[in-house]
């Protein structure tokens, strides 16, 4: 898991300014693309979406709806939900990431501590308490937790604050008219989810195969000498993020990295300069394919991208999303978008065994 954590936000810093493809060499000063058109991947298919699928789907939207009905009458049971604040001590002491307040839990869907040798599990001794009670439980954290807490002994002090049921309702023209858009009964509405996960899984396909053709293309550059100071300053943002990251879970970078990354800081800053280096000389591969093929995007064009990209993220203020993420940086996310979808149009689906 730790090993695929790091993978994971390395590629995301890759992926950055990955993109590209041609029949004939690109060069400049830094780089030479030896090939961005036809590039060779294997052969990316959609995940058929199943019924199953489907009505998952459906009953997480019916439970979105659910209504919540207070119980009062009675002590917590398994398959209650329960509201609670509660604190988390270790020898006496209180540890970070172990106290929280008005957390939502339903008893017995295992998402707090389990039951581990002589230890009951965190929700199943919360069961049997009232609403309003204040009361202390002893848990074992499991010896595949972080390396800090894996296989110690905690006690936690908790606050019942509220035992209630949601009552999830039922698929019917009704729900579809109140809670749906642009369906009325539920043979629509089916319909609908249907082919919105068949879009996200054409989606999927799409990204699959986007970093495929990066991957390829990454293997296409050779690199003369990079632009004055740009690896370096990549390597400092990195830092940066990962230092605000560790801050988030409450640690210094060094810790961050053995605990939750999983790596030493040798092989961490080893990553940080790869991974910089081959961002860098994407960029200039990315300008060179661009400007061969004349793909980059008018002002409207690029303004119309900002509008998109600002709703993906929930923002309406076109304006304040540029000054929060930076217009240049905008338009290069742009500018590799753009051209990563003409290398995924131009590349050449193999089956996998002739991809290898």
């Amino acid at each position: 898991m730790k090993q695929k954590m790091i993978a994971m936000l390395l590629a995301a810093a890759v992926a950055g300014t990955l993109a590209g493809c041609g029949s004939k060499e690109l060069s400049n000063e830094y780089v030479t693309v030896t090939k961005y058109k036809g590039l060779e991947v294997a052969e990316v298919e959609a995940e058929e979406v199943t019924d199953e699928q489907v009505e998952q789907a459906i009953q997480s939207s019916l439970e979105s709806t659910a209504e919540k009905a207070q119980i009062t009458d009675r002590a917590a049971e398994m398959g209650d939900w329960v509201n609670i604040d509660f604190t988390g001590y270790v020898d006496g002491v209180a540890f970070d990431g172990g106290t929280a307040q008005a957390q939502d839990l339903q008893l017995g869907s295992g998402a707090y501590i389990g039951a581990s040798g002589d230890y009951a599990g965190f929700e199943e001794q919360i069961a049997g308490h009232q609403t309003g009670e204040g009361f202390d439980i002893t848990v074992q954290f499991p010896e595949n937790y972080s390396e800090e807490m894996a296989g110690k002994v905690a006690d936690f002090h908790i606050v019942l604050n509220e035992i209630y049921a949601e009552n999830v309702p039922d698929l019917t023209d009704e729900w579809v008219l109140a809670n749906a858009q642009d369906v009325q009964t539920v043979d629509e509405y089916r319909q609908q989810i249907r082919e919105q996960l068949e879009e996200q899984a054409e989606t999927s396909r799409q990204s699959q195969l986007m970093s495929a053709v990066q991957t390829e293309l990454l293997g296409n550059i050779d690199v003369k000498k990079y632009p004055d100071g740009v690896v370096d300053e990549l390597i400092a943002q990195m830092e940066d993020y990962y230092t605000q990251m560790a801050a988030m879970y409450g640690v210094e970078l060094s810790e961050f990295i053995q605990n939750y990354l999983g790596t030493t800081e040798d092989d961490f800053n080893a990553q940080l300069k790869e991974s910089a280096e081959q961002t860098a000389a994407m960029d200039e591969a990315i300008k060179l394919i661009a400007e061969k093929q004349k793909l980059t995007p008018s002002a409207e064009e690029y303004e119309e991208r900002m509008k998109e990209y600002a709703a993906q993220v929930g923002m309406d203020d076109v304006d304040a999303y540029k000054e929060q993420v930076g217009e240049d940086t905008l338009k290069d996310a742009i500018l590799m978008d753009v051209v990563l979808e003409y290398l995924t149009d131009e590349c050449v689906q193999v089956e996998e065994s002739s991809a290898e």
